[in-house]
């Protein structure tokens, strides 16, 4: 939206937030001992949905405009996407910002809060300097992999909006994603392959995958499938929280029918398989393991039973999950008897019930 679309409201509380945000990295440059907290508070504040009180002066109610930023990310409106709107479309009143934060550079939770604030302005922004572009833009992917990670170990999509920017905006549109370095297009490519499936993009993998940079052959072998699941075994192997490895074994299954080389597709189904036995390393509770094995035998078939086999004898081998096994596979008979005989006599009540034709 212009600026002239912006009620003298609304541009007044943008610039006092704006004012709020070097206030406070002004106090965290001064106070080595308080920089941290300062930083994390302040990345805690610019990530917070804005309340009804202050959407109520962001959105221009009487025209239906909502100012600077459109309501994304499924209904949640945050800070950081009004004020990453706004320093687009006022880039003077983020240089101050941008100035103190590449003085705290190596501090934790900068590189958070430029990627929140600056992902827009980064790639509408003219910049000569080649080193200042890349080492902007390597913060830039640094900051949204943290922040990613910490939807991840929350099991939120507060972070969506950036993801989708990232990922819709400039990875799939050479015009933005040409006026970063090649090295740090390739860091985003690997920083969203990583993630696509944990934000609900798997529909876009085909046209992701299209546009994939080209990448040194001394580092990357293969085709940029090959990449991308290699990227993707490797997040599932970190993953710790129940509910998202559950949700990345669900949409894993948009790989089927993929070409892989041998070793990328052994790689996926040795990380998928090791998520099918209880006990160490991995110690997968019983959903996961159903679920990597649904995963396991839609995306690779062949050998279905002999690996079913296979993990049954491994399983007689301690004795100690006997019990635990027994009593699920009780459970799971019942059910089904219960169910079956459920249909049975729903079936015996339509057709005694469906009038006969005379």
């Amino acid at each position: 939206m212009s600026e002239a679309n912006s009620t003298p409201r609304s541009s007044a509380y943008l610039v006092a937030l704006s004012q709020a945000i070097h206030k406070k990295l002004q106090r965290a440059l001064a106070n080595s001992s308080q920089r941290r907290n300062l930083l994390q508070e302040l990345f805690a504040d610019i990530a917070l949905e804005v309340d009804d009180r202050a959407k109520d002066v962001i959105v221009n109610k009487e025209e239906d405009i909502i100012s600077p930023a459109e309501d994304v990310n499924d209904g949640l409106l945050c800070f950081y996407d009004v004020l990453a709107d706004y320093f687009v479309r006022v880039p003077d009143s983020g240089k101050p910002i941008l100035d103190l934060i590449v003085q705290l550079w190596s501090q934790s939770f900068a590189s958070h809060i430029f990627a929140l604030l600056f992902h827009k302005w980064l790639f509408e922004a003219h910049l000569d300097d080649h080193e200042v572009l890349l080492r902007y833009s390597s913060a830039l992917v640094q900051g949204a992999t943290n922040v990613f990670w910490i939807d991840i170990q929350t099991n939120t999509r507060r972070f969506q909006s950036l993801f989708r920017y990232l990922l819709a905006d400039v990875a799939l549109d050479h015009t933005r994603l040409n006026k970063i370095p090649v090295q740090a297009q390739r860091d985003m490519y690997l920083m969203l392959s990583r993630f696509i499936l944990f934000y609900n993009s798997a529909d876009k993998i085909d046209s992701f995958l299209k546009q994939c940079p080209v990448f040194p052959t001394a580092f990357f072998v293969g085709s940029p499938a090959d990449i991308f699941v290699t990227e993707l075994t490797d997040q599932l192997l970190k993953l710790k929280v129940e509910p998202v490895l559950l949700h990345y074994l669900s949409e894993i299954k948009v790989l089927q029918g993929m070409e892989l080389r041998m070793t990328t597709s052994t790689r996926l189904k040795s990380c998928l398989y090791s998520f099918t036995s209880p006990g160490g390393p991995m110690y997968p509770t019983r959903a996961v393991r159903h679920a990597a094995w649904e995963a396991l035998d839609l995306l690779f078939p062949v050998g279905r039973y002999p690996r079913h086999l296979i993990s049954l004898f491994f399983r007689l081998l301690y004795p100690w999950y006997w019990p635990s096994s027994c009593w699920n596979f009780t459970i799971s008979c019942i059910q089904a008897i219960f169910y079956s005989l459920l249909r049975l006599v729903f079936s015996t009540w339509e057709k005694i019930a469906k009038p006969k034709s005379p």
